[in-house]
């Protein structure tokens, strides 16, 4: 049990450490993360429903996990190969294309619940 427990904190260890490298480190994270603040703060301040707000952090945790993963591809592929391929250049970019679907997706959410209140 205690062996499980040390493994379990070693895991979180090193969860935090990514964590806190993508804020410090990924301007792309530092901007969903700004982003984030400000959706939250917004939502509070027009009161929105608790659904709402549950919606707007899924959101959010979507959207920041998608960046995160994106990261993690650019990284892993750059670590795979230096050299200019074509398959590299896919993964790439489909996991750009994955975080630009997230952002879209991110923004038609908060325009549906953030639009009535505004207006």
């Amino acid at each position: 049990m205690r062996n499980a427990l040390r493994q379990h904190h070693i895991s979180f260890t090193h969860a935090f450490v990514g964590l806190f490298w993508a804020i410090r480190t990924q301007p792309n994270f530092q901007i969903h993360f700004v982003c984030a603040i400000a959706a939250v703060i917004l939502g509070m301040y027009l009161h929105i429903t608790r659904t709402e707000m549950l919606m707007i952090v899924f959101t959010i945790l979507l959207g920041l996990t998608g960046e995160m993963l994106n990261t993690a591809v650019e990284a892993v592929t750059d670590l795979v190969t230096s050299e200019w391929r074509q398959e590299a250049k896919i993964a790439k970019d489909v996991a750009a294309g994955m975080m630009l679907t997230i952002a879209i997706g991110a923004l038609f959410i908060a325009g549906y619940i953030f639009v009535p209140y505004l207006f």
